[in-house]
């Protein structure tokens, strides 16, 4: 049995190679197609009243559709539902998440407390894959963030706390190991994302990450003082408004037994932004507090590839600093020198992300040398005007790294949409009194962001640059999320990793 837990909710996932004896909801995966719901296996009277439900349904196997009927039992009724894993369900990971994802939304407030899903009907090649992702889909879709809710009335709390998979044969645990290790790696990213920055903060953050040395990752933390005799000016420019001091967190995991080189990812971990001197409009500074979801995907794939015990070496980084206004806040017009020896003027603070990044990006080239480096970042507005909530955008120097994270979107569902640089953007960011400006004007806002980042990469370095700013935080539920955080960019990096830096 794999537990997966956070705070204030859990789910069990489990699996059989028979139905379990007692009270629970029963459900059946169909695969779309004709006389796909007469194979499910159930008795002829039962299998008729099913045939009849789906037909007054009109459900036909698609992909997360229900249909839910009850069958009469010797101690009364058992409640049953039909779930669509789409067209070919034998081997389709997505339609299975899907389903896995449809029973939990259906099921988790609706006072069951336990589901027992049967594959047996299904003639699948893989059933142990297909019975892991449907308890992906079951344990993502089922994520809350419910610990500051001290009235919740008792139909809106979370009741079902198990799931039973049967038919998935003997190597469905092992299939599941991974995933529970992506679900953790998501669920953590999905709790940073949620908490209000008056309890994640930076020194907050690193503190909810220093347990991750239990998994066997390596912990530095670079304090004010350090990143100060270090040089980082465009990071600690940033953080001089707030009370609350900057820190830079870094988490290594070498699973090669120190054979291979480190690739590096970098979040931006600004954990509240009010657009410093530069204010934002009230209306909305509340979401703000998501402008750390760059670093927090950073620390949900680390701890995930640790989990898992991954055979790859990666740097984790996050830049975190909190922006505020202030008697110290810096200025518009103020002059800022990075790590790299590079002046910046500032022309508007709530450019911030990107001076974060910046001397996060020196350092780690610096320190470990790494040949492929990824950056994540809540970086630009623009973005979302751009791609809306469906796609973050990709910038790279470095075709086949950028090839390489589009396959790893589409396989993963954390999709990317690729865009150009430039020198005739690259143009736009030039400063009359220093090395270049912060930002570039309304114009191409996030190829300019991007442009400004790629002067701080190091020559023969593959880079890409992820701006995620429509995508760590959805207003409506999502297939495999809840309204909130959605932990967007774990499953790419994890995926990214295992394709291409492991074996």
């Amino acid at each position: 049995m794999v537990h997966i837990e956070k705070e204030d909710w859990s789910m069990d996932v489990r699996f059989a190679s028979t139905r379990p004896a007692g009270r629970y909801v029963l459900a059946f995966p169909v695969a779309a197609g004709s006389g796909a719901v007469e194979r499910i296996g159930l008795e002829e009277g039962a299998a008729a009243l099913a045939k009849a439900s789906a037909d007054a349904a009109r459900f036909e196997g698609e992909a997360g559709s229900i249909v839910e009927f009850f069958l009469p039992e010797e101690s009364g009724v058992r409640r049953v539902l039909l779930v669509g894993v789409g067209a070919d369900g034998d081997g389709r990971k997505a339609g299975y998440e899907s389903a896995g994802s449809a029973l939990t939304a259906r099921l988790l407030t609706s006072g069951e407390t336990k589901l027992v899903v049967d594959l047996q009907g299904l003639a699948l090649a893989d059933g142990a894959e297909a019975a892991a992702h449907l308890a992906l889909g079951a344990v993502l879709r089922g994520w809350r963030h419910d610990i500051y809710r001290t009235r919740l009335p008792a139909k809106s709390r979370p009741s079902l706390a198990e799931v039973v998979i049967v038919g998935g044969g003997e190597g469905a645990e092992a299939a599941w190991t991974p995933l529970a290790a992506l679900a953790d790696g998501i669920g953590f990213t999905r709790a940073l994302v949620s908490e209000p920055a008056n309890i994640l903060y930076p020194e907050s953050f690193v503190a909810r990450c220093q347990p991750f040395a239990e998994l066997g990752i390596d912990i530095e933390v670079l304090d004010e003082e350090a990143m100060y005799s270090l040089g980082m000016g465009a990071l600690l420019g940033v953080s001089q408004g707030s009370s609350r001091a900057g820190r830079l967190l870094v988490m290594r995991w070498d699973g090669t037994g120190g054979t291979k080189e480190p690739i590096a990812f970098v979040g931006k971990g600004v954990t509240f932004d009010t657009g410093g001197i530069s204010i934002k409009p009230a209306g909305g500074m509340e979401d703000m507090k998501w402008d750390m979801g760059g670093a927090g995907a950073v620390a949900g794939v680390m701890k995930t590839l640790a989990t898992r015990k991954a055979k790859a070496h990666v740097i984790g980084v996050c830049g975190l600093v909190e922006n505020m206004p202030g008697g110290r806040a810096q200025r518009p017009g103020d002059i800022v020198t990075s790590m790299s020896g590079q002046t910046i003027e500032v022309i508007n603070t709530d450019a911030e992300g990107r001076l974060v990044l910046c001397d996060a990006l020196t350092w780690v080239q610096r320190t470990y040398k790494p040949k492929t480096v990824i950056d994540l970042a809540t970086l630009t507005g623009a973005m979302i005007i751009a791609l809306g909530h469906e796609h973050g955008g990709l910038f790279s120097n470095d075709d086949s790294l950028a090839d390489q994270l589009l396959t790893a979107g589409l396989a993963t569902g954390d999709k990317l949409w690729r865009f150009p640089l430039a020198d005739a953007y690259d143009k736009l960011l030039e400063s009359p009194i220093a090395d270049m400006k912060n930002i570039g004007g309304r114009d191409a806002g996030s190829i300019t962001a991007a442009q400004f980042l790629k002067r701080f990469v190091e020559s023969g370095v593959r880079w890409a640059h992820l701006d995620i700013a429509g995508m760590v935080w959805a207003a409506k539920s999502g297939t495999l999320h809840d309204k909130g955080a959605t932990g967007y960019g774990v499953r790419l990096l994890d995926r990214f990793v295992a394709d291409h830096f492991e074996g």
